[in-house]
């Protein structure tokens, strides 16, 4: 059959507003990059996140913003990484780069992220840096995971990629740890013009090194006294406690920041939207216990992504998907197979795990197609669709 609703990779549909902020960045906009629509776009975002000033800045993208979290960590032989298995390769593979060894953590089976009790089960003398990553859009507890590693000195890294607006205790996904690592990909609740990314750093010492290392090494000469002379702009290596960084060219065009800036005026809106879906999803599949879902009715959760699992197993799993697609014409997808089970890893040393939570949920797992713009006829069809489906299976 011919595919009714797919699994999209573009989550919105921007309004006319939006629209017109991205034109009048394009005809306007001078210069077309790090300038005055960035330094707003980095402002707003700091206010949304309830922030300060001069912590956020932008990136090209998600994985861009964890690489230069990664940089400056400034791991050395032996540190560790405690990050979860259960997550996209982004969050995890710029810290290898950087020297540090991964330790895989479990997730909770409910839930789908870490705890704090599993994030101390993980952790050695040799720990240097915890990654939390909020996927689905849902907000670990952050309060305690933030105790245990103050407790312990460890650097704390937030991957909010897919959780921006999501909030625990008040406070916003992103806002909690030394840093924390946000993406606008095409298939996020905010997304710039396809790739796009933000990142928050707590310490001022760190964050005023990021524009150099953000920028070539760019800096200003303190000697000049004619613009021209020497040249634009002087080229250094960025220092953090005596130590090098060598510097990225990781900058965010004017036109994304413009609609960035535009889209955090609905983005509660869009993730409010998208609840309200799911919950209504989940509930209208309340009889069929086959499906487990994660229903959470506050803003911790902003359903980026609609995910269960097939309790009945992986057989009657891959059945079902395959049912939905050939019968019914609905695209449900697999996610985030763990890290360690990737060539990639295993490759490099690093694929044994203990992790049967992630590796039970992932084997079992079914994504649906959830973009923001699915319209209400095709909400009702894959509804319906899922009900037909789970009824011939049993």
């Amino acid at each position: 059959m011919e595919i009714k609703i797919n699994f999209s990779g573009r989550s919105v549909r921007y309004t006319e507003e939006e629209i017109a902020v991205v034109v009048d960045a394009m005809r306007n906009a001078d210069p077309l990059t790090q300038g005055n629509l960035r330094d707003e776009f980095e402002s707003k975002f700091a206010d949304y996140q309830n922030v300060p000033r001069g912590t956020c800045f932008t990136t090209v993208n998600g994985c861009a913003a964890l690489e230069m979290s990664a940089q400056l960590c400034r791991f050395k032989e032996g540190d560790e990484l405690v990050i979860p298995a259960h997550t996209f390769t982004a969050s995890a593979y710029p810290y290898l780069k950087k020297g540090a060894r991964p330790v895989w953590t479990d997730v909770d089976p409910r839930t789908r992220v870490v705890t704090a009790e599993i994030v101390e089960k993980a952790l050695t003398p040799r720990a240097k840096a915890v990654v939390v990553v909020h996927l689905y859009g849902y907000v670990a507890d952050m309060p305690e995971i933030t105790a245990l590693c103050r407790e312990r000195d460890i650097i704390l890294i937030e991957d909010a990629a897919q959780a921006i607006g999501s909030e625990v205790d008040g406070r916003k996904a992103g806002s909690f740890g030394d840093m924390g690592i946000f993406s606008f990909h095409s298939h996020k609740n905010l997304t710039t013009l396809g790739e796009g990314g933000m990142l928050y750093v707590k310490d001022p010492a760190q964050a005023s090194v990021i524009p150099a290392l953000r920028h070539n090494g760019h800096c200003g000469y303190a000697f000049r006294t004619d613009y021209w002379k020497p040249a634009m702009s002087n080229v250094d290596i960025p220092m953090l406690d005596d130590a090098p960084l060598i510097p990225n060219n990781y900058c965010l065009g004017e036109v994304e920041c413009a609609l960035g800036t535009k889209m955090l005026e609905r983005i509660d809106l869009i993730n409010d939207e998208k609840r309200a879906r799911a919950l209504y999803f989940m509930d209208a599949l309340a009889d069929f216990p086959e499906l487990e879902f994660h229903r959470v009715e506050s803003r911790r959760h902003n359903y980026h992504l609609l995910a269960a699992r097939m309790n009945t197993g992986p057989k009657i799993r891959d059945h079902f998907m395959r049912a939905m697609a050939d019968d019914k014409g609905v695209k449900c997808v697999v996610q985030y197979i763990p890290l360690n089970r990737y060539d990639f890893y295993r490759r490099l040393g690093f694929g044994k795990a203990n992790c049967p939570n992630g590796d039970a949920f992932f084997d079992s797992m079914v994504s649906f197609p959830f973009q923001h713009w699915l319209n209400d006829a095709d909400l009702e069809y894959m509804i319906d669709a899922t009900r037909d489906v789970l009824r011939s299976l049993r």
